[in-house]
């Protein structure tokens, strides 16, 4: 059901979605990931019949460490990358809304979080909902 092609358009189709406890009130303010995949799809709660994003597990580390440290300019890549750095997620700033994207495709598509949401998924992240892999 994961693609390799790092989307999967169809995110209600994956199961084990995980919603951090940092979530807004109506619960709808979050990012999403789908644990029991080898990879890691993220989702946008608001939009849980909508597309997913598809990560290595090593991306996802690699993300979730720089999280931690608070790493975050422009178009940000994790110095956790992989060796090539391409496995990797990046989250640009300097947007009303937060994007995020598979560093292997630049071009590719993004999802867009609203702020609230991504301030719940870091608070999330810091405190130690998600995992590393």
């Amino acid at each position: 059901m994961v693609s390799s092609e790092h989307t999967t358009p169809h995110a209600s189709a994956l199961t084990g979605w995980y919603k951090s406890s940092y979530s807004g009130g109506d619960q709808g303010e979050c990012l999403e990931i789908a644990r029991g995949y080898a990879d890691v799809p993220v989702r946008d709660s608001k939009h849980p019949h909508g597309p997913a994003l598809v990560f290595e597990s090593s991306a996802w580390s690699a993300f979730i460490s720089a999280v931690k440290r608070g790493e975050f300019p422009g178009w940000f890549k994790s110095s956790y990358s992989g060796p090539s750095n391409g496995d990797c997620l990046e989250v640009a700033r300097g947007y009303t809304d937060v994007p995020v994207r598979d560093s292997k495709d630049p071009h590719g598509p993004a999802l867009v979080f609203e702020p609230s949401a991504w301030s719940a998924f870091i608070s999330a992240v810091k405190h130690g909902e998600f995992p590393t892999s």
